[in-house]
């Protein structure tokens, strides 16, 4: 040791920290592999590959941290495992605006040329995420790092729905969808932002016909958002309790500008205090309104294609955008006589997450996986106290959700991601293996006539969530989703299942659902300080008042300080993680 050396008088963060953190990581400091001990186990929620760290990350970061660090310094054979997403919807869209700057189009490419942009996109853009975490000194098993779609990952996703479809979960069907007419793509619900949007309210006079399909003189008043939609309309509705309407029972309407005759239905889902209690009903392009036609049985006009423009069954306005129809509609129903008021009306409007278009609701052919029996376990598991959510009160939220669950529609019309493993034939039908090789063994058996030329791989990719729900098993056993059969490697007897969670609550049901019904039955939630930090709301009153004078990281510190009495090296992690192994 140089005992001429001196300290310096400033702090050089660069210096110190660069310095230690190679030390830590070339002496293996984070590094895990299965022995004697107790294990500790988080995976990360794998971030975006096309992102970089917010705020969001770097609290569950840290909270991460502090937990993967304390069961470290408690002797455990702690074991955090890194990754990234790839994010398919993301980072097709990142892709897509760097070839527009090259004044190139996706639709000039063929799937191959697209895919090899995307990939030299990831790998120059991809790792910037993970770089930031290194740099923030999170002690991650960076050893680990893992990329759902790296091959041993995409053949877990291939193999996990090859047994859900054949275990009769997985279908192909026509559902209404929230539709990106921009990115042309089915999106979650979790990827719709919705945004209080100025707009206006519609009264429509619809006038009553005489059974003929003649126009009589006497009308009702509709209220609607969406006059672009009124060629698509199948009915109007009343709700049956509304005396106003009474009279209206059996009679038919015309539907302006086109004069098609509609019948009127009664249901009770109509508000009676919201517009003019009279609703047209237009299935093809509202989700209500599509669950009103099927217990009705009324017909469905899709009059709106994937581009977000009026298509040849609308019958007036072909080609026009929908905004664009709607302005032009609404001067040929006042032209008419057909436009009652206009009102000003401010509603949540769906904004894709990824393109900031318009969500237009879609009836589109779609591959899902049913849920009512995924779900029922995953409410079991918290349920029973297996798995915890702290603070408890989240239990009912996410309650309401297994218990209102729908259908996950789990395919995306990307090209960045991993292809579905459905194979059709020349007559139809569809068979869906792991591999091109094993989808022609299949048909062979058919017809042996068949070559692999006969057979069209599907077009559609998985939601980037498919691989996510996975992801605490394939991270450590790829072979092991898709086939429940195989026995566990020693990672995963080892590892598996993982102790804790550390989340937003904007996705944590999401996450928590997902990974319960890949099969994640966590031995513990959270460490006992954070329970502890929750439990100890009376006794920490004085110090979160005495931190509402500080300010900035100031106040961040005293307020995490004042929540661990117990274990007090929590709160200098919190603070300080960088520089404490």
């Amino acid at each position: 040791m140089n005992e001429n050396r001196q300290l310096s008088e400033k702090y050089d963060p660069a210096e110190v920290e660069d310095k230690w953190y190679a030390w830590w990581l070339d002496h293996k400091c984070f590094h895990s592999e299965p022995n004697e001990k107790t294990p500790y186990t988080i995976v990360i929620p794998p971030p975006n590959v096309t992102g970089i760290l917010h705020m969001g990350h770097v609290l569950n970061n840290t909270l991460n941290d502090v937990l993967i660090r304390k069961a470290r310094m408690d002797g455990k054979n702690a074991c955090w495992v890194p990754g990234t997403d790839h994010a398919s919807i993301a980072t097709e869209n990142k892709v897509v605006a760097k070839l527009k700057d090259m004044g190139i189009s996706k639709d000039s490419l063929t799937r191959e040329e697209f895919l090899k942009y995307a990939w030299e996109w990831k790998e120059e853009h991809g790792g910037i995420i993970l770089k930031q975490l290194r740099k923030l000194g999170a002690s991650c098993d960076w050893d680990r790092t893992r990329f759902t779609m790296e091959p041993d990952l995409s053949r877990a996703v291939i193999n996990t729905f090859v047994y859900f479809y054949k275990k009769g979960m997985i279908y192909r069907g026509v559902r209404m969808v929230n539709w990106d007419p921009e990115a042309l793509t089915a999106i979650s619900d979790d990827e719709v932002m919705h945004k209080d949007t100025q707009s206006h309210l519609y009264h429509l006079r619809y006038y009553i016909s005489d059974g003929k399909g003649n126009r009589t003189d006497k009308y009702i008043v509709v209220a609607t958002t969406r006059p672009e939609t009124i060629m698509a309309d199948a009915a109007v509705s009343i709700n049956p309790a509304d005396e106003r309407y009474h009279w209206l029972k059996g009679k038919k309407v015309l539907i302006p500008l086109i004069n098609k005759e509609i019948p009127i239905i009664e249901d009770s889902y109509v508000e009676i205090d919201f517009g003019t209690g009279c609703l047209k009903v237009t299935p093809a392009h509202d989700a209500h309104d599509y669950e009103i036609g099927m217990r009705h049985n009324l017909p469905i006009l899709d009059i709106i294609d994937e581009h977000g423009r009026l298509n040849e069954k609308a019958q007036i306005l072909v080609g026009e955008d929908r905004f664009v129809a709607r302005k032009k509609i609404v001067k040929m129903l006042e032209e008419s006589g057909s436009l009652e008021k206009v009102e000003e009306y401010n509603s949540p409007i769906g904004y894709s997450e990824r393109t900031n278009a318009v969500i237009e609701p879609r009836l589109s052919a779609q591959w899902f996986l049913k849920m009512d029996k995924l779900a029922e376990k995953a409410l079991d598991s918290v349920e029973s106290g297996r798995v915890k959510l702290i603070p408890d009160k989240y239990r009912n939220t996410y309650r309401h959700w297994m218990e209102n669950v729908h259908d996950w529609c789990i395919s995306r019309q990307l090209w960045w991601g991993q292809r579905i493993p459905a194979y059709y034939l020349p007559d139809g039908k569809v068979i869906v293996e792991e591999s091109p090789e094993a989808a022609l063994s299949e048909a062979q058996k058919i017809n042996p006539s068949y070559t692999a030329n006969d057979l069209r791989q599907d077009e559609d990719v998985l939601d980037t969530w498919f691989s996510s729900w996975l992801w605490p098993i394939s991270v450590f056993d790829p072979d092991r989703p898709g086939h429940p059969e195989h026995e566990p490697n020693a990672d995963l007897a080892y590892y598996y299942p993982t102790n804790d969670l550390v989340t937003g609550p904007d996705i944590l049901f999401f996450w928590v659902a997902r990974m319960i019904m890949a099969g994640v039955h966590g031995r513990c939630p959270f460490q006992q300080c954070l329970s502890d930090w929750h439990r100890e709301g009376q006794a920490r009153q004085k110090d979160e008042q005495d931190s509402r004078q500080l300010s900035g990281s100031a106040r961040i510190d005293k307020t995490i300080w004042g929540r661990c009495s117990k274990n007090r090296h929590a709160a200098v992690l919190f603070g300080w993680q960088r520089h404490i192994l």
